[in-house]
């Protein structure tokens, strides 16, 4: 590519906050719940790079004719890979696209078309912008956008945090993470954490049904805790993992657990999961639909425990019916009884559609639609 830098690049990348910064000198931009995105352009060749600096191309083809027809000639934009469902951003569809099969991959693709967000240009024509601030490199990218359509968007910005604090939130009902501050003086800094990110923050008590062992082996270290959620129909859910400990508490937890491993599997209401998982290894097979949302080779084989236990962690926000991310441990509830721990506990958000978020951009109305089908 004749580029004023070479693919890959490592991307920017962001440090968590409580709190938008105060003061002046800030951009705000709502937080994409979707893949981060490098797109190097060279008249019609592209190049889609993830955020661990691999090709993407092959998983969301139906972007390269768009970014083709919408970004200048030659150009470095930095932005998300989204793809829109019916109640907003949907990252399990997202990750469905990690697939092998090329063909798969295409009716996906027919199926739930992605779209790009951009909001950073790091390059265009011979000049390479990645030291110029920030305030420039926007400026330039709402020329270079001026005619976007979709499925190609140019994301939302502002400086004025009281609507940054709005966006934060009305945004999360369409499936918006949360809000990102970056200086406006600031220049591209590949590879280090000088944005700020601030995501919704929940707690919720969860049954502790199982756990998986660490990557060290079995017997080690208690690599995370299964956590489940009862319905209105008392069936118990499977909803996320939690797995933020040391190795100190992970060696404790090896100990701490042990009596609640004993006949854990009479009654257990994943019973049918753990046969069936069990029946899989002896066959050498892998339990079908229990490969890793991130990683498809990863173990994930569980042990399960009665249940007996539950525990408080924090959370961001839901997709569907599971935690989005891993849920952060904060303590154990023994004042909690598990059949207490349900879904009603968790606040509901109200929907909003992706279509009006663009409207927060300069003030006009929603110049830009993301969603499915429209």
């Amino acid at each position: 590519m004749r580029l004023p830098f070479a693919p890959p690049l490592a991307p920017m990348l962001s440090s968590a906050a409580d709190a938008l910064p105060e003061g002046d000198g800030w951009q705000f931009e709502p937080k994409w719940d979707g893949f981060r995105t490098l797109v190097f352009r060279d008249g019609d060749e592209i190049l889609l790079q993830s955020r661990d600096e691999k090709p993407m191309n092959r998983y969301f083809p139906e972007l390269i004719a768009p970014l083709v027809a919408t970004l200048p000639e030659r150009c470095v934009v930095d932005g998300e890979i989204v793809i829109v469902g019916e109640d907003g951003l949907d990252f399990e569809a997202l990750l469905l696209r990690i697939h092998p099969a090329a063909s798969r991959v295409k009716l996906l693709a027919a199926q739930m078309p992605a779209s790009f967000v951009a909001w950073d240009l790091l390059a265009l024509g011979d000049e390479d912008l990645r030291e110029a601030p920030l305030a420039e490199r926007r400026a330039r990218l709402e020329q270079a956008m001026a005619g976007a359509a979709r499925p190609v968007h140019l994301s939302p910005a502002t400086r004025d945090r009281a609507v940054a604090e709005d966006w934060f939130r009305r945004f999360e009902g369409a499936g918006l993470d949360g809000v990102m501050a970056k200086r406006l003086d600031a220049p591209y800094r590949a590879g280090e954490r000088t944005m700020v990110k601030v995501k919704h923050t929940r707690t919720a008590d969860c049954v502790v049904a199982g756990f998986r062992w660490h990557k060290n082996g079995a017997g080690t270290m208690v690599g995370s805790l299964l956590l489940g959620l009862y319905d209105e129909e008392d069936t118990l859910h499977h909803v996320g993992v939690t797995a933020a400990f040391t190795n100190a508490q992970r060696r404790q937890l090896v100990t701490e657990l042990a009596p609640l491993r004993k006949s854990a599997l009479e009654g257990h209401p994943w019973r049918g999961w753990a046969e069936a998982q069990e029946e899989a290894n002896a066959k050498g097979q892998r339990l079908p639909g229990a490969t890793s949302r991130w990683n498809r080779g990863k173990d994930l084989s569980w042990e399960p425990l009665r249940v007996e236990r539950v525990c408080e962690v924090a959370y961001d926000h839901m997709q569907g019916t599971r935690f989005r991310h891993a849920a952060q441990f904060v303590r154990w509830r023994p004042d909690k009884r598990p059949q207490d721990c349900r879904y009603d506990q968790l606040e509901v958000t109200p929907a909003y559609e992706l279509e009006r978020v663009f409207g927060g951009r300069g003030g006009g109305g929603p110049d830009l639609q993301l969603r499915q089908g429209s």
